[in-house]
């Protein structure tokens, strides 16, 4: 929602959103939540979700695009971990969530789960629009977005992943892998880092001036590649100074 007043009405406003505490609806066990205040200022205020669940792996790169992205919006989630060792996302009770056993999963509060980690992002990007990590209300921005966050997914962060699902011991005995395959997605991803160390020349992030979720799903692509040996190194510069900057952000840490 954006606000059009003058600055004493706007101050005014401030203020007394300050000294609220918004009630939210029952939860899944009839308890009440409490949301903190909303703050208008140029930064987001810490917002807590706690009538959500996101069942996730802390250790998932997908996962860990929800939490970035969340971290960005100044957005708090109770965690529900997922015991993927142990193939918990593969049992019946987890399944019941997501068919296809995959994390995250975003429970809602009536019962409600969302699965697939960009239509999570998504949903969140519509529950608190700033900042826009997504492109917002304008459809030339959202285009661009949404056409560099598939291409870092597409390019980059899954074939790195498919090297780790195809050749690492971790797989091993909860998939069938295809070592070669692997393989080849490693040298696919490589050429792809060089293509974007060549993009990264005459921009700050990957789809312009602004932090975007392109950045995110590129980030956690490229950190999961320290399993399998790959290294942003001074042969790529400009990929490595927005590594660099990326990981300098807060938001890196989740």
């Amino acid at each position: 929602m954006r606000l059009h007043c003058a600055p004493v009405l706007l101050q005014a406003l401030s203020l007394e959103l300050a000294r609220q505490v918004v009630r939210a609806p029952p939860g899944l066990h009839g308890e009440s939540v409490l949301f903190q205040p909303l703050t208008i200022s140029s930064r987001p205020s810490r917002r807590l979700f706690h009538a959500m669940k996101l069942h996730e792996a802390a250790t998932a790169p997908n996962c860990r695009r929800v939490r970035i992205f969340l971290a960005e919006k100044g957005i708090e989630v109770p965690i529900v971990p997922v015991d993927l060792g142990n193939a918990e996302n593969r049992q019946e009770p987890f399944r019941q969530k997501n068919p296809l056993g995959r994390v995250p999963v975003l429970e809602l509060d009536d019962g409600t789960f969302i699965a697939e980690s960009v239509a999570i992002c998504r949903y969140f990007e519509q529950l608190q629009p700033e900042p826009v990590l997504m492109g917002g209300s304008d459809p030339e921005e959202a285009a661009r977005i949404e056409m560099w966050q598939r291409r870092m997914e597409m390019e980059i962060a899954l074939p790195i992943m498919q090297v780790f699902r195809n050749t690492h011991p971790y797989f091993a005995k909860l998939i069938e892998q295809y070592p070669d395959y692997g393989e080849g997605q490693r040298s696919h991803a490589t050429k792809r880092l060089e293509w974007l160390d060549r993009e990264l020349a005459d921009r700050e992030f990957v789809a312009g001036d602004e932090y975007s979720i392109a950045d995110i799903t590129a980030q956690i692509g490229i950190d999961f590649g320290r399993v399998t040996r790959f290294k942003v190194t001074e042969e790529t510069p400009n990929l490595l100074r927005w590594r660099q900057a990326v990981s300098a952000r807060p938001s890196a840490k989740a």
